[in-house]
């Protein structure tokens, strides 16, 4: 053999027994990833739900094809998830009347009821609702997952702050006070491109935010804008959440969290739980969207057309959020 041909071979080999060494060292962080993931209670800190899929012949012990559901729980290793108690930001003309706040009102409670049937009657044995950690950790200990109870948007409550405490005895241990649009309560982060309403919290989402300190319930900042976070920051007693926020460093999206924002809730001894829904860490820059573009070209693609699956979607709809043959929703 030449000496070209044996360093070739040398090299060769090399390359070989480094992607060797390369695969096995990624074993061993796989393996030892896998082990701490079971030994921990793992948590998602937001998931989405439809109340339709909480009945005696579509519910969550079948694989509904959605993103969460208990099969998919058991097969992925998720111990515990905050199922969400969710309702849009009416914005019609009557949305901050009576009649509006009577309208979301009876929406989340359709949602807390279907939580607890899921967790009371359609599957008792296979998961259960904590309202301690305690309870978190009994049921966790029994072998069966665990059910919190997060409500997404303050709207709901109206003026009437009684609703609180109502919303904590039905189980709710976080609520953000907006969602996409402004509520009576707080601005949202969509103020950036339309306006802010309130410049933060409006009077009313000040006192409460005092109740929600006084009777348990976590103040989530995932949607509300910078200003309203900052606010409640300096309002609050006790550890804020963003329970589905990303970095705006690294996308500039107005749902995002910045330094400042980041700092001062390290400060508060709070904590962000990172979302990777696409719209929050691809936000479309010139470079993303020359490049995006030269691939429809190359394809024949009509100007517009997304490109992966998810792409473009900024919330929930019957197409999204993990459509299921049950309903079409979440």
């Amino acid at each position: 053999m030449s000496t070209i041909s044996r360093v070739a071979a040398a090299s060769a080999l090399a390359a070989i027994l480094g992607t060797a060494g390369l695969i096995a060292q990624d074993d061993a962080i796989t393996k030892k990833a896998r082990g701490i993931h079971e030994r921990v209670m793992t948590l998602d800190t937001h998931d989405d739900i439809s109340p339709n899929n909480f009945t005696a012949d579509c519910n969550y012990t079948q694989d509904l094809g959605n993103q969460v559901n208990l099969p998919k729980m058991v097969k992925g290793g998720l111990d515990a998830s905050f199922f969400i108690v969710y309702v849009g930001q009416d914005t019609g003309p009557d949305a901050f009347t009576p009649a509006g706040y009577d309208r979301a009102y009876k929406s989340a409670v359709e949602k807390f009821d279907a939580i607890h049937r899921l967790t009371e009657t359609i599957a008792e044995d296979k998961i259960g609702l904590a309202l301690t950690s305690a309870d978190a950790r009994r049921i966790y200990k029994s072998g069966r997952k665990v059910a919190f109870i997060g409500v997404e948007n303050g709207y709901p409550i109206g003026e009437d702050i009684s609703r609180v405490k109502e919303f904590y005895d039905r189980g709710a241990r976080y609520m953000s006070l907006a969602h996409n649009g402004h509520s009576q309560l707080s601005d949202s982060n969509t103020g950036e491109a339309q306006g802010f309403k309130w410049n933060g919290l409006s009077p009313l989402g000040k006192q409460v935010i005092a109740e929600m300190n006084r009777v348990g319930i976590m103040i989530d900042v995932s949607h509300p804008s910078k200003e309203s976070m900052m606010q409640t920051l300096a309002l609050t007693k006790a550890p804020i959440i963003a329970s589905h926020s990303s970095v705006r460093k690294l996308a500039n999206h107005s749902r995002n969290l910045d330094d400042e924002q980041l700092l001062a809730l390290k400060k508060n001894g709070g904590v962000m739980q990172t979302v990777a829904f696409s719209s929050y860490v691809k936000v479309d820059s010139a470079e993303r969207v020359a490049a995006l573009n030269a691939l429809r070209k190359e394809f024949g693609l009509p100007d517009g057309t997304p490109l992966a699956a998810g792409a473009g979607r900024g919330g929930r709809g019957a197409g999204g959020r993990g459509a299921n043959p049950c309903t079409g929703g979440v």
